[in-house]
């Protein structure tokens, strides 16, 4: 089986953000970064040449392999901010509060941090990174018995 390309590295964070040309882009990413670190008390890494993620936890595929991955993370990919969080489909009202957004299946794309409401984000990365701990040390404890 091959390696996946997303791990952590040991490149800068700083000098990523730093290295993105669009000044807005830059602005959004270091307020994203310092947001979802104080929100999960770890530190940015690197996760492969694109995305900032913030501690981790390990994915247990039905076929037994297992990925690691952040508890939460972000990219300034060309197209939007990419989020990787929960995207609370369950949580309607929250989505609906969030403001100009759209969605995938474990990604949140938003043009502009400007586009959105920044406390119904903050909302979102804290329930994400909740359901993340619990999800993956509850399933880590099954693994272990």
């Amino acid at each position: 089986m091959a390696e996946p390309k997303t791990r952590p590295t040991k490149a800068s964070v700083t000098k990523f953000i730093h290295a993105i040309a669009d000044e807005q882009r830059r602005a959004d990413c270091k307020k994203i970064s310092a947001m979802m670190k104080r929100i999960t008390g770890e530190k940015p890494v690197m996760w492969g040449e694109y995305i900032v993620g913030f501690g981790s936890v390990n994915l247990t595929y039905a076929n037994g392999s297992v990925l690691d991955w952040p508890i939460i993370g972000f990219s300034p990919r060309k197209q939007a901010l990419t989020l990787y969080v929960i995207t609370g489909k369950e949580k309607p009202e929250l989505m609906k509060r969030l403001g100009k957004h759209s969605t995938g299946k474990v990604c949140l794309y938003i043009k502009r941090l400007a586009d959105v409401d920044f406390s119904a984000l903050e909302e979102l990365v804290t329930q994400t990174v909740a359901i993340n701990r619990k999800r993956y040390s509850e399933a880590k404890k099954q693994l272990t018995k």
